[in-house]
């Protein structure tokens, strides 16, 4: 017995072999990972795992029970001759990882040759394969929501298959006692035998398996590294700089010979092997190049499609991936090999992988430029709304004072002159110095204090030293404004205003300050966050400020209100330090 256990578990490197052939087809593999597949390779898998269960017929021993005789192949059968075999492990698979067709195609296929193989037990293993299909299809519909059949699973269900085999033999070969003959002398070590090479199959099926997820999570990691080096150079657009960067990282990080970035029309970066060749700032001459550009899909190209024309360039082969910014080819990524032996199907699906983060690295600087010119243009919109705020404003103090003192009247209509130059250069910047902000200021306040005569006092308390930091346009003058308007207008008495600009560690502060009525605690929660309605304005100066400040330099940086009824008011924010 024991001597034919050992006989059989030789046996088992036929099943290695064919186990490892079997995971080279796609379909197989497909058929392992659960995924559909179509009926043509349905039938092919059944095809293979019946041969599968045919050679193990072959490669099993001839066994004459009565003479306690083997035979090491089983080539043909003789009258009281059976084989000890493996065909049940084919089978069995095809049940564990098919379900019932597949099961019952390849126990027909291998059962079917073995009844006419011969033999007094030609009609009990040949059902009994079929048999053993069906029983592995009842533990594949067990466990169809597990990934792999476990090896534990695989094991008793190959041991199950034989030992069914054994019974079916003794029920249907004659005659009977050598039947039973036959079975104790070979019954156990084919159990034994077939429950490890079902296990040993399934074990080569999951190793190939997890090894190739392990490559493929590998190579998704490479990728998500690269994608990570290379976004804040891609997130600025497709430029030279941008292009040279990218190349830098994609040849220290990759194994190929040289890496290059093109747009449409020329060569932005080239860094490896034959940059004496390829250079930057060239037409994009080659037509597989041309190709890429004008169809959008990768191109495995040869030394003749790639050539630079010169003949000592070390180059021979290139994956050329293109680069799209919605579906749109707007260049294209270059791996190049010194022979086509080097480039392997990994890095033809990594450089894949990588023209398809980048393009969206790309799409991603497009969709930043837009947000930037969509912030100036609301930025641009915001300021505008300033200068007739403050017009309607002026224009009614001219207007009393032509009939009153038409002289006073000039003078102010050239100040408002002044004014509105300074304030048109503002519009059509993003930013100015807290210098031009206070000559901003103090132009609107010549206005306003020959409104107010004697009545408004202005202090101004700034550090000269941070007169340089950068400021969105026509901040300060809004919020002096609105001091003025609901703070000295509506006071009886001599009104003040302080105007402080200090700095405060790694901060400009700013804080304009009134001696008015002060606000209620009602409007204080509106002031600043939307425009709110006034019987003395269109109350949209606060808010655009409010809004700028956000836009600029974040949510931080809002304005700030404190106030009292009857104990004034003071607005006030801070902008950082940048010398």
């Amino acid at each position: 017995m024991w001597e034919l256990l050992l006989a059989m578990l030789e046996r088992l490197g036929i099943i290695v072999a064919v186990a490892f052939i079997m995971t080279r087809f796609k379909f197989i593999r497909h058929l392992i990972d659960k995924r559909k597949i179509t009926p043509q390779h349905k039938v092919s898998v059944i095809v293979m795992f019946g041969i599968f269960g045919i050679i193990g017929t072959y490669s099993g021993l001839t066994v004459n029970a009565e003479h306690a005789t083997y035979t090491r192949w089983a080539l043909e059968l003789n009258e009281g001759e059976a084989i000890a075999n493996s065909r049940v492990i084919g089978v069995v698979v095809a049940g564990l990882l098919g379900g019932w067709k597949i099961g019952l195609g390849a126990g027909l296929i291998a059962g079917t040759h073995r009844f006419f193989l011969g033999g007094f037990t030609g009609l009990a293993c040949g059902l009994a394969t079929v048999i053993a299909g069906a029983i592995a299809a009842y533990f594949y519909k067990r466990n169809k929501n597990k990934r792999i059949i476990s090896l534990q699973t695989a094991f008793w269900v190959g041991m199950i298959a034989e030992a069914v085999q054994m019974i079916i033999i003794v029920l249907v070969a004659r005659p009977f006692d050598q039947a039973m003959l036959l079975v104790e002398s070979i019954g156990v070590p084919m159990i034994i035998a077939n429950g490890i090479g079902t296990a040993i199959f399934i074990l080569i099926i999951r190793n190939v398996f997890y090894e190739e997820e392990k490559m493929g999570s590998i190579q998704a990691q490479k990728a998500l590294r690269l994608a990570d080096y290379t976004l804040k150079y891609l997130r600025k657009g497709l430029n030279k700089q941008s292009a040279q960067a990218t190349c830098d990282i994609l040849l220290k990080e990759t194994r190929v010979d040289a890496v290059s970035l093109t747009n449409k029309d020329t060569v932005l970066a080239f860094e490896g092997l034959g940059h004496e060749y390829h250079l930057v700032n060239d037409k994009v001459r080659t037509g597989a190049t041309k190709r890429v550009l004008r169809d959008g899909e990768v191109v495995i190209a040869n030394e003749e499609e790639i050539s630079c024309g010169h003949e000592k360039c070390p180059l021979r082969s290139a994956i050329i991936a293109p680069l799209k910014i919605k579906d749109k080819t707007i260049g294209t990524l270059k791996f190049y090999f010194k022979s086509e032996e080097d480039m392997t199907q990994t890095t033809i699906e990594l450089s894949k992988g990588l023209s398809t983060i980048l393009s969206h690295q790309l799409e991603l600087s497009e969709v930043d430029r837009h947000l930037e010119l969509a912030k100036q243009a609301e930025i641009k919109a915001l300021q505008a709304q300033v200068s007739p705020h403050f017009l309607f404003n002026a224009l009614n103090t001219i207007v009393a004072l032509i009939r009153t003192d038409p002289m006073k009247a000039r003078k102010l209509l050239i100040s408002l002159s002044h004014f509105f130059r300074q304030n048109l250069a503002g519009t059509t910047a993003t930013e100015a110095t807290l210098e031009e902000e206070l000559n901003h200021v103090k132009a609107y306040l010549q206005i306003e204090e020959a409104r107010f005569s004697d009545k408004l006092t202005i202090e101004f308390d700034v550090d000269e030293e941070v007169l340089h930091v950068k400021i969105p346009p026509m901040t300060l003058q809004p919020i002096v404004e609105n001091a003025i308007k609901h703070g000295v207008k509506q006071s009886t008495e001599a009104s003040l205003i302080i105007i402080r600009i200090k700095e405060l560690r790694e901060v400009v502060h700013l804080a304009i300050r009134d001696n008015g009525s002060g606000i209620s605690e009602d409007r204080l929660n509106e002031l600043g966050n939307e425009k709110v309605s006034s019987e003395t304005g269109a109350g949209i100066g606060l808010s655009n400020v409010n809004r700028r400040l956000q836009m600029m330099y974040g949510e931080k940086r809002k304005i700030n209100i404190e106030s009292k009824q009857g104990k004034g008011t003071v607005v006030s924010f801070s902008i950082p330090l940048k010398r």
